[in-house]
């Protein structure tokens, strides 16, 4: 069922490139919402257990747990993880921006801190109403974060790229041999180092340096055609 309410959302770079991002669904979101629920679960119950036995301090510091948990877990995970929660992780799902680029902290923290408008006026009415009516199906927290929940390897493919300094490509590249690009900075997460730098050398004569310098380039020049300065 989940899959017959996702679409694939598709986006052109500046450069060229035409990106398709599969969106994920409320079924398959509300799933790894129930994941990421239990698991915050599971740590308070570890965390709350003993602190009860401190008394009046021990229900303070459970407060500011509970606290801490709910508004940083979603955070640190999704920028940590790339876009990804335990939940989410779970079911191949990922947070990235609007242009498909990795969630930063900005757009994290204000996607979550939103959460409490998601909920209103009771069990996340205000949440759903805007993912069923959005073609995205983006709740509000994302409409103002400029962010979308999206399968990730469902071909094979990790959408969020690997971390590499932004290098811009210096030499003209067919639409084609950009989406291989894309393509190989994509899959890079799959493969062995090994398996990654013997592709690499196969650019060498473009990018120099070392096998392991080259991987790091074109993850750099992936960047770059994805739209990041």
């Amino acid at each position: 069922m989940a899959e017959a309410l996702d679409t694939v959302r598709h986006l052109e770079t500046p450069e060229g490139v035409r990106l398709e991002l599969p969106v994920a669904g409320p079924m398959s979101r509300g799933a790894a919402f129930l994941i990421d629920f239990f698991v915050r679960s599971m740590l308070y119950a570890m965390v709350g257990t003993p602190l009860t036995l401190l008394g009046d301090l021990g229900q303070g510091l459970i407060l500011l747990f509970a606290f801490s948990v709910e508004w940083f877990y979603p955070v640190i995970f999704e920028v940590k993880l790339n876009g990804a929660t335990p939940g989410k992780v779970a079911l191949g799902l990922a947070v990235v921006h609007d242009d498909g680029t990795p969630v930063g902290w900005s757009s994290s923290i204000v996607r979550n801190l939103l959460r409490f408008a998601d909920f209103l006026p009771f069990a996340w009415l205000a949440g759903l109403a805007s993912m069923t009516l959005h073609p995205d199906f983006k709740r509000l927290g994302d409409l103002v974060a400029g962010t979308i929940v999206v399968y990730r390897g469902r071909d094979g493919r990790d959408l969020a790229l690997p971390n590499a300094p932004v290098q811009p490509v210096p030499f003209a590249l067919r639409p084609d041999e950009q989406r291989a690009l894309i393509a190989f900075a994509e899959r890079t997460g799959g493969w062995t180092d090994d398996r990654a730098e013997e592709l690499a050398e196969v650019l060498m004569p473009l990018v120099g340096g070392p096998p392991r310098r080259a991987v790091t380039t074109l993850h750099g020049m992936a960047r770059w055609l994805r739209g990041e300065r």
